[in-house]
């Protein structure tokens, strides 16, 4: 991972399509790219390779107005080219291992590539197992590309699947 190469990058505000991923209460707070990353009185126990896709849901807003909201992630994770694990609902990353960590969003930062799902920081909770998982205080997502979803959506419900990669850091307490 190029970490000096990342932190040159300067996050913007996310775009309005990604913000309907959280609930109004629980949108994460925009920061840098950079900001992302610091995170003093940690320690990266692990760094996990993602591809699979983001998917939207067609939904019907109070308005009455069709717009693409953020469902779930479903993806591969993998260390060396080997599959060691699964992303999904929750969210949730689990690994071989047993273990596994639920997350919830505290910061975004924009993708430096275009149309990139943003870059997240997420506190661990939930964790389970006695694997490598089950220590993780943090998650970050980076290096993100594709996943993000535009264009009009003409009937509620339809689903659709957006392909994306990112990394996936996992840090523990000090």
């Amino acid at each position: 991972m190029m970490i000096s190469r990342i932190c040159a990058f300067s996050g913007a505000f996310i775009a309005a399509i990604a913000l309907a991923a959280f609930p109004a209460s629980a949108q994460p707070v925009p920061v840098s790219s950079a900001e992302i990353l610091a995170n003093p009185g940690e320690t990266r126990l692990l760094t996990l390779k993602a591809t699979g896709v983001q998917i939207y849901t067609c939904t019907a807003g109070s308005d009455g107005a069709l717009t693409w909201i953020f469902s779930e992630p479903l993806a591969r994770l993998q260390a060396g080219g080997k599959n060691v694990g699964t992303h999904y609902a929750g969210p949730t990353w689990e690994h071989r291992d047993g273990s596994r960590i639920k997350g919830r969003p505290i910061a975004r930062a924009d993708a430096p590539e275009p149309r990139s799902i943003p870059w997240l920081k997420l506190t661990g909770i939930e964790g389970t197992g006695n694997g490598i998982l089950a220590g993780v205080s943090t998650i970050l997502r980076t290096n993100t590309r594709g996943g993000a979803l535009s264009g009009p959506c003409t009937r509620a419900g339809k689903r659709r699947r957006q392909p994306y990669s990112s990394d996936y850091v996992f840090l523990a307490r000090v």
